[in-house]
């Protein structure tokens, strides 16, 4: 099968002061890169500076985030849990659009205490309400065991294989979801 290539949105979720999810995140770039010949790019949210709903002065951040979201035919969220969910810069950057969602597909990569899978859970429900399919293959990385001192990120090899799945699965949901977008 000749597969066109694909752009897929590598989307850091936090953007907190002495974050770790920009460790996770240029990992997943790299593996990524490594593991398939799409095109990929690392959408840092805290690199927009997207307003809170509601913020005045917002159309120029929320334009050019709106523009990186459309480029994409999908995307691998990177998230931290905080208090059993997703950061709030995340949900805002989710919900700063709309229309530029939909018809594409996810993955999510989580970290935290218990691997991030609460706030996964919740990201999941928030992208189906926008119509984002999430690939079944979740990559779960434990603060404990993944991190040194819980900040410099050693991913356990345990990983890498759950994580060429997902990209698998995620690739093959963006090809399948691209011609709902083009009609």
């Amino acid at each position: 099968m000749d597969h066109k290539q694909l752009n897929i949105g590598i989307i850091i979720g936090s953007t907190r002061e002495g974050r770790i999810g920009d460790q996770v995140g240029r990992w997943v770039y790299e593996q990524a890169r490594r593991l398939s010949q799409h095109h990929f790019t690392l959408l840092d949210i805290k690199d927009f500076n997207l307003p809170f709903l509601g913020s005045p002065g917002s159309e120029p951040a929320i334009k050019i985030w709106d523009e990186a979201v459309q480029k994409c035919d999908g995307f691998i969220f990177v998230t931290p849990e905080y208090n059993h969910s997703f950061p709030a810069s995340l949900k805002n950057a989710v919900d700063v659009l709309k229309e530029s969602w939909h018809d594409k597909a996810a993955a999510i990569i989580s970290y935290g205490s218990m691997g991030g899978a609460r706030a996964a859970e919740h990201l999941k429900q928030v992208l189906g309400e926008l119509r984002v399919a999430d690939v079944r293959t979740q990559v779960l990385f434990s603060l404990f065991d993944d991190f040194e001192k819980m900040y410099d990120f050693r991913p356990r090899a345990l990983h890498l294989p759950t994580f060429e799945i997902q990209l698998e699965q995620l690739i093959s949901w963006s090809e399948a979801l691209k011609p709902l977008r083009q009609s």
